[in-house]
């Protein structure tokens, strides 16, 4: 404990002392609900923010987070996709069990609540600014368009760093939700921040955020290490940046009110990195993410460094359990997940609790441009540092259809340097292989000694045993959760509809002739014709 946050319960006692012994909870009204600000980036991996050592990426706002609460080291999202990444921190529960919210351009289920829409119901002012669950349809309910992580408030705007960037005020949107909330309201918001999503501006990093090529520290091993990339990773470094940054002001406007202590406040992002081999696909990288977690009313000993496996399902069950929340009278369905107020309520750093010891992920279809729209279908269990996948359409492509533009990765400076190094000679295509090309049925990598997942394990004698202990516990635990793929019946999943008409039909208009551009990707990225 601080000496400021010491001197602060030294004088909450000396006055509690001092008052009358007949004082009870009934002459204060009961305990204050606590407010709930939950801030997520859209597209940054879990090293990259400096509570985690990386120097590189400035964000003193989310290290204030880690510093006066809890830094979590093993923080994993279901699937590394924004909507159905969304879809589960709005649920609590895996993909595979949100029917057509599992991918990543749907209508959301009219059957699954989300928990601001459930807290509204129980008294909460809720609202949000940025991106909220995206993209897709939300639907509407008796008639009432659906607010899925609440009232917008996007109206202020501002003149953002560069043209990439979101013109959005995201903390000035926050204040106005402040000011509107109604007198001794508990309130609950989602600033969903655009950034480091793409596109960015080329050099932005450097002209406008001060950096230099050389403070990379490491690049990884899938990619070429050159300045084009150097810079690409530095443009990601500096919209990080820009998402701290509102991120600190909204830390500040609240503690301004007085309310700080009673916020619980949870700062995260949806997946990976917005680069080949990591977005949109099951690796590290893609689905292990940032998080940190302060309440200074409700989390014992802040300071913390937690080891724990934490999925972005624990979250929805949290908020139901600190708000005193009927989830069932609201309409929510059960959750998978399992509240972190044991880790709220412990003194423990490393491992607070050992049967938190794996999480599980997986994914169906996102960006496709496949035949008939299909999707590419993997589960995976993450524990003891190691990560066993298993992709049960290995003759697909990964990331999406050489000829249709490897859909499911982000045009960027590093996807068409990766390309243009295989078309200028196909020999040298190592990296395009990683990023790119197919994959054996089952992976498995040791995470802590290869986070980049270079070395497959897979085929080794060595990890045989354990391969199969995963790969037991994993099917066994998605049996339980009545994934349709363990039923036989994964097939559902590519005949759900897609509400995107950019991503619906995308393979069969580009192979009927007609002339493409998915908006997201650069038209160099599309291959002459198929790949062997």
């Amino acid at each position: 404990m601080d000496r400021r946050r010491f001197m602060k319960h030294v004088g909450l006692g000396a006055m509690l002392l001092g008052m009358k012994s007949t004082t009870t909870e009934a002459a204060y009204g009961k305990p204050k609900q606590p407010n709930i600000l939950f801030a997520i980036a859209d597209d940054a991996s879990y090293p990259h923010m400096g509570a985690y050592g990386c120097t590189w990426v400035k964000t003193p706002g989310f290290d204030r987070v880690a510093n006066e609460g809890i830094l979590f080291t093993r923080a994993y999202t279901p699937n590394a996709k924004c909507a159905p990444s969304r879809a589960c921190i709005l649920t609590g529960r895996n993909t595979w069990q949100l029917e057509e919210a599992c991918n990543h351009a749907p209508l959301f289920p009219a059957k699954f609540i989300t928990y601001p829409e459930a807290l509204k119901k129980h008294g909460y002012f809720t609202g949000k600014t940025g991106k909220g669950w995206a993209p897709g349809l939300p639907g509407v309910i008796d008639g009432v368009p659906r607010q899925l992580p609440g009232q917008p408030f996007d109206s202020i705007k501002t003149k953002a760093p560069t043209k990439a960037m979101a013109s959005t005020d995201y903390a000035a949107n926050f204040n106005a939700f402040l000011d509107a909330k109604p007198a001794d309201e508990p309130w609950c918001f989602w600033y969903g921040g655009h950034e480091p999503h793409r596109r960015y501006e080329y050099g932005s990093g450097v002209a406008k955020g001060g950096k230099k090529p050389s403070d990379i520290t490491k690049v990884p091993d899938f990619w070429p290490d050159n300045e084009t990339i150097r810079n690409d990773m530095l443009d990601y470094a500096f919209e990080i940046e820009y998402f701290d940054k509102h991120l600190a002001r909204m830390l500040k406007a609240i503690e301004e009110r007085g309310e700080l202590d009673n916020t619980l406040v949870v700062v995260t992002a949806d997946n990976g990195m917005p680069f080949p081999r990591i977005k949109g696909q099951e690796y590290e990288l893609s689905n292990h993410l940032p998080l940190a977690v302060m309440w200074g009313n409700g989390i014992k000993k802040p300071g913390r460094v937690v080891d724990d496996y934490i999925s972005f399902i624990d979250f929805a069950p949290t908020y139901i359990e600190i708000t005193g929340l009927d989830a069932k009278a609201a309409g929510m369905q059960p959750t998978t997940g399992r509240s972190l107020t044991d880790i709220f309520n412990s003194r423990k750093s490393g491992t607070v609790n050992p049967e938190r010891s794996y999480v599980i992920f997986g994914k169906e279809r996102h960006d496709i441009g496949r035949p008939n729209d299909w999707g590419y279908p993997i589960r995976g269990i993450v524990k003891n540092d190691m990560l066993y996948l298993q992709n049960f359409e290995p003759t697909r492509w990964p990331a999406g259809n050489p000829e249709t533009g490897y859909l499911n990765c982000d045009g960027s400076p590093t996807k068409t340097e990766i390309l243009n190094m295989r078309r200028a000679d196909p020999s040298q295509d190592k990296y395009w292989k990683q990023s790119f090309g197919k994959r054996s049925k089952e992976e498995m990598f040791n995470v802590k000694k290869d986070p980049e997942c270079i070395t497959n394990l897979a085929d080794n004698p060595e990890y045989s045993k354990t391969k199969q202990e995963m790969k037991e516990q994993l099917f066994k635990e998605l049996k339980a959760q009545g994934d349709p793929r363990m039923m036989g019946n994964g097939k559902v999943f590519d005949e759900y509809t897609y509400t995107n008409p950019k991503v619906r039909g995308f393979y069969e208009r580009y192979m009927s002739g007609e002339e493409m551009s998915a908006g997201w990707v650069n038209k160099t990225d599309f291959e002459k014709g198929p790949l062997d």
